[in-house]
């Protein structure tokens, strides 16, 4: 007898817990989003597993119905990197703000990063610590005051995407909390991508840094301000799609235009490459007034996986020595008995 598989829908991955976030948090619609994404992935509750470590982003394993881990501050790449190798079969998903996941984390998410593990990486970037009441963050600009640093910051930030990219990261990727339209576009393509991939998502803090992303989220600055990403696309943006990124002449950086003016042409707007890790860096790396926020997949370029390496070494040692002795290797090369 055939049994059809039960169709899971958003209420079949939200707990029975109340959600506690400040009211008016960016987290919220994040939340929302995914556990509406989850059915569409094909996803399972005892499939999937979230793993946080401290902040308000890791109240997330209470809030969906999977497995769960609320870990320690910034070890949450380092725990779901064991709990993929130990069941590389599980869907590990990792959440963290930008305090947790680029200040005390920073170590362990570059390494989860370049070993290119199988994870889904979720920053939730409100350059602000908000759990701990308001202090200033990796990601926070220069001259953000806070309670730690009352007269300003005087330190350059981090870029979340820029760390990723160097750090060797196969998949970059950023969004808004409250765009429902991109956000679950961006979950699927994280999560389609095998490989350890990043997602940015620029989340509102109501209490302690709100507005700090209004510059470019802003329902009355969004078109003009931000530039939709996409592969085999050009790069255009503005309220009547006539504004364009070209590599500006003579050097190399890149630089806004408008199609119709000094001679510009639609052929002149760059084309985006996800697989271009060099353009993927030129779009992380536009914070001016004069350049929009780049949003999208930035860079996606798949290679083989940590986990699959691993056991596919374990696998061809096991071939080779089929009747090794453990306890044989235990004793065996500089050993004393003491």
């Amino acid at each position: 007898m055939n049994v059809v598989p039960q169709q899971l829908t958003a209420k079949d991955f939200a707990t029975d817990q109340e959600v506690r976030w400040c009211p008016g948090c960016g987290d919220y619609a994040i939340l929302k989003a995914l556990q509406r994404t989850m059915p569409e992935i094909g996803a399972t509750p005892e499939k999937t597993v979230f793993v946080s470590g401290i902040g308000c982003a890791a109240r997330f394993p209470y809030y969906m119905e999977t497995y769960g881990f609320h870990t320690i501050h910034g070890r949450a790449p380092a725990f779901a990197t064991g709990i993929k190798l130990s069941n590389p079969e599980l869907d590990v998903w990792v959440v963290g703000g930008d305090g947790d996941m680029l200040s005390i984390g920073g170590n362990h998410l570059m390494h989860t990063l370049r070993r290119n593990v199988d994870l889904q990486i979720l920053i939730f970037n409100n350059e602000i610590y908000g759990l701990t009441k308001g202090q200033y963050s990796p990601t926070s600009r220069v001259g953000t005051r806070s309670p730690s640093t009352p007269q300003g910051s005087v330190e350059a930030p981090v870029s979340a995407a820029l760390f990723a990219l160097g750090s060797g990261a196969r998949f970059v990727a950023r969004s808004v909390d409250t765009d429902l339209k991109h956000l679950p576009i961006m979950f699927k393509r994280a999560h389609e991508h095998r490989g350890a991939s990043l997602l940015e998502i620029f989340q509102n803090c109501i209490v302690y840094n709100d507005g700090v992303f209004d510059s470019f989220k802003a329902p009355s600055v969004a078109s003009e301000r931000q530039v939709r990403v996409e592969h085999g696309k050009p790069m255009i943006f503005g309220a009547e799609k006539n504004r364009g990124l070209r590599m500006r002449a003579g050097v190399f950086e890149i630089e806004a235009v408008t199609v119709g003016e000094d001679g510009v042409t639609v052929d002149d707007i760059l084309v985006h490459d996800e697989t271009n890790r060099v353009m993927a860096n030129l779009l992380a790396s536009m914070d001016s007034d004069q350049l929009p926020v780049a949003l999208g997949v930035l860079y996606c370029n798949p290679a083989p996986t940590y986990e699959a390496s691993v056991l596919d070494q374990a696998a061809d040692v096991r071939a080779k020595s089929p009747n090794a002795d453990l306890n044989k290797l235990l004793r065996s090369g500089y050993t004393w008995t003491v």
